[in-house]
């Protein structure tokens, strides 16, 4: 259970989201994070929640690297790293990363895509956790969490904003799952 602190400025953070019904698809109630990174105050206190929750998660192991996905974990997973005292490392598209790289293809819902990171990006046995802004059917994270293993570190966590807990993304993941802002249980609808 989150601490009290975590709470309310999951709360707060919340409260700025702005919701979209049926986007993109029918039944899917959509919750864009992205006005919280138009006020500056809002974005700090996303950054809080998230180091004070690892701190207290993780109080006597050093997290060596945020690993961000592709293209939403590019938007904080560099600033929670700073915060931190941590390295950021991206998780890309296939093709758009330089040099020797891992590579993994992930089921998505409409389709597979490649996910690659470098070679040389994560020394083996460093600290990871894997960020992201929302765990869905966990396809993304998972493909992720693949390469972080490919290359030999450790995965502590995998972080979200948000979650969309009918999907059971976290189920297929490959360490636990901590959601910062409630997830939705259900579709619009009930179905």
């Amino acid at each position: 259970m989150p601490n009290q602190e975590i709470q309310s400025l999951a709360k707060e953070l919340k409260a700025a989201l702005k919701q979209y019904p049926n986007f993109p698809s029918e039944g899917v109630l959509f919750e864009d994070f992205l006005p919280i990174f138009r006020e500056p105050a809002l974005f700090k206190k996303l950054i809080k929640a998230f180091q004070l929750h690892l701190a207290e998660k993780f109080p006597n192991t050093k997290v060596d690297y945020i690993v961000g996905l592709e293209s939403r974990g590019f938007l904080f997973g560099p600033t929670l790293a700073l915060e931190i005292g941590a390295g950021f490392v991206p998780i890309r598209k296939k093709g758009k990363l330089p040099g020797e790289t891992y590579e993994v293809g992930y089921t998505k819902e409409y389709g597979t895509d490649y996910f690659e990171i470098q070679k040389d990006a994560l020394p083996a046995g460093a600290n990871v956790v894997v960020i992201d802004d929302i765990l869905a059917t966990g396809g993304s994270a998972y493909g992720a969490g693949e390469l972080v293993l490919k290359s030999q570190a450790k995965i502590l966590e995998f972080d979200f904003v948000m979650e969309l807990d009918f999907l059971k993304g976290r189920e297929k993941l490959q360490a636990e799952a901590f959601t910062l802002l409630s997830g939705q249980e259900e579709k619009l609808g009930g179905n």
